[in-house]
């Protein structure tokens, strides 16, 4: 109790207290006493802990899926002198983790400025220059009775600006993958730490609250909308992704070109997904908008809205861009879109996009050290 007492002083001396510091004060508290054990994974991995050092804390607040019931059922919550709030901590330690892992390090301020702004004014710069581009090429009205894109951007132009950016974000997501991976020196991956740790990701099992009854968002109230918007947002843009990549198998293993018809399998993969992507950032953003502020961190929610907003504006322009390809609004639309997909993938390294790669890094941590002996974790450094 003593310890308990100075690290609450200490961090009472602090204007702002360092989030670590303060995640590890009420860890502390939570060790203590046990109520939450069964919401998430969290608990049981902070009991076997003793001691928290700021590596444990970013792999704990990367584990934790913000779903407030924690923060509902604390006994220590403000206004008690403790003024424990899981949720909104574990949001300030994630921010803290994307800057200290981001590649190249320099960048790591984008995540603090990632916001609604930036996201548009990026987008629609690109659509801007896409638009001048075609006014330039004489190819700003042209209609096309098959709604073949590529008379207005040639495919290996497409091909080249659009795979180099898609590489560019794919590589400096994977290194800080690799720097946060080894940083928490995870063990030996099995292959049922493995299955089960892609189970738990693909489920969102821990937006069900600990009890399968959904997360908190506005007050007390239980629900599962918060899982379903995910799903809907996770795999609509997995079915785009795979239209695209059935695209260009088509395009270069059977030769076929685009543009494909209505009911083949690269559109009615995207059409689907696309669905998925209006639904599910449009839910996720109504709750967002809704949320209590003690269940995350404020300076967030920018960074937040702006990957919602995005997500939904890629899906919204595609779904138009499909009905109006074969009229004389068909380049407008094609620029519109891929200048709202390449502001997507420029700021997705440095966005809200990351935080589902390093939740899953942390849940095969979690699924890896239950198999292992439990000695009471002093950190590791």
């Amino acid at each position: 109790m003593q310890q308990l007492k100075e690290l609450i002083q200490e961090a009472a001396t602090l204007a702002s207290p360092v989030p670590e510091i303060e995640a590890a004060r009420m860890l502390q508290i939570c060790n203590a006493c046990r109520y939450c054990e069964g919401f998430c994974a969290v608990f049981p991995a902070m009991t076997r802990r003793i001691d928290f050092n700021p590596v444990d804390m970013r792999y704990l607040a990367s584990l934790c899926h913000n779903c407030g019931a924690c923060l509902h059922a604390c006994q220590y919550s403000a206004p008690h002198e403790f003024d424990v709030n899981i949720p909104r901590v574990m949001a300030q330690v994630r921010g803290e983790t994307y800057v200290a892992y981001a590649w190249p390090k320099f960048m790591g301020a984008a995540y603090q400025s990632n916001g609604v702004f930036v996201a548009l004014a990026s987008s629609l710069s690109l659509i801007g220059f896409l638009l001048f581009t075609q006014l330039l090429n004489g190819t700003l009205f042209t209609s096309s009775a098959t709604g073949n894109f590529y008379e207005v951007y040639s495919h290996n132009t497409l091909a080249i600006v659009f795979g180099a950016v898609f590489l560019f974000a794919i590589v400096a997501i994977g290194i800080g993958l690799a720097r946060f991976w080894s940083s928490i020196v995870p063990g030996t991956i099995s292959s049922a730490a493995g299955t089960e740790a892609v189970h738990d990701a693909l489920t969102l099992k821990y937006l069900g609250g600990g009890h399968g009854e959904g997360c908190n968002n506005e007050d007390d109230y239980f629900s599962l909308w918060r899982r379903r918007f995910h799903h809907l947002t996770f795999y609509g843009f997995l079915l785009c992704l795979a239209a695209t990549s059935v695209a260009t198998l088509y395009h270069y293993l059977l030769g076929l070109e685009a543009p494909y018809a209505l009911s083949s399998l690269p559109v009615v993969l995207g059409t689907l997904g696309g669905i998925g992507l209006l639904i599910g950032p449009a839910g996720l953003l109504y709750l967002n908008l809704r949320r209590n502020d003690e269940h995350g961190e404020k300076s967030q929610r920018p960074m937040d809205r702006a990957f919602i907003i995005l997500l939904f504006l890629i899906s919204l322009s595609g779904l138009i861009l499909l009905v109006y390809r074969e009229t004389s609004s068909m380049p407008i639309l094609l620029s519109i879109h891929l200048g709202v997909v390449m502001g997507f993938f420029l700021t997705m390294p440095y966005g809200k996009f990351g935080h589902g790669f390093y939740r899953l890094v942390a849940l095969l941590k979690n699924s890896i050290e239950k198999r292992q002996k439990n000695n009471m974790l002093f950190g590791s450094d």
